[in-house]
């Protein structure tokens, strides 16, 4: 089954944040590559599958700027409610992330894709996705994925998953993207379940 807007607005509608698969309760691996870039807390970022992740909290808290995306508008509706009126400070879009972005969403600094790639398993859209990351992330900028390693689940959220390994992820951004920093982490999820991630930080030549 291919990711929906539907399937995602039922799982958000009928679950509690913290009894979600991938819940968190801090950012901490995601901060660690953050503090890679120089002046991270002067950038706009992007979150292309923003969930109801307690990141969002965590980067408007360091005073960045926030473009969030999710293609559930349950989640993002439960997000808006979360922030109050700091929800305000936030470009808003609710798009499948493989589907052209809309030109009114400024480049941004920094692309932060949490466990979002691995859901595209169709060819043609990751290469959109890819497209769609490289339209809106400025020359010089960073990217940072966190997917499902090759030793990871088949499955999550009841839909297949394209694992990935750095080296898939360096070819599909191609020769101008370079490593900064990258580490293997095995999430434990909320019922006690290992999934093992790759976690890496690209930067974009200038």
């Amino acid at each position: 089954m291919k990711s929906s807007g539907k399937h995602w607005d039922a799982i958000f509608s009928g679950t509690e944040d913290s009894r979600l698969g991938w819940f968190e309760k801090n950012a901490s691996k995601t901060l660690e590559l953050l503090d890679h870039i120089p002046k991270w807390r002067d950038s706009t970022v992007f979150l292309p599958g923003a969930g109801t992740s307690i990141l969002i909290e965590e980067l408007l808290n360091e005073g960045v700027k926030l473009v969030l995306n999710d293609i559930s508008i349950k989640a993002l509706n439960r997000v808006k409610n979360r922030l109050g009126d700091k929800y305000e400070e936030i470009n808003w879009l609710c798009q499948d992330i493989a589907q052209p972005i809309q030109n009114s969403i400024p480049d941004v600094d920094i692309w932060i894709d949490r466990a979002v790639l691995h859901f595209l398993t169709d060819e043609d859209d990751i290469k959109a996705y890819f497209e769609n990351m490289k339209s809106i992330l400025k020359l010089g900028g960073h990217a940072i994925f966190a997917e499902f390693s090759k030793t990871g689940a088949l499955k999550c959220a009841g839909l297949t998953l394209h694992r990935y390994s750095i080296e898939e992820i360096s070819e599909y951004l191609g020769p101008s993207f370079r490593i900064v920093s990258h580490f293997d982490y095995t999430y434990i999820n909320p019922v006690g379940d290992p999934r093992p991630y790759i976690y890496v930080l690209y930067k974009r030549g200038d």
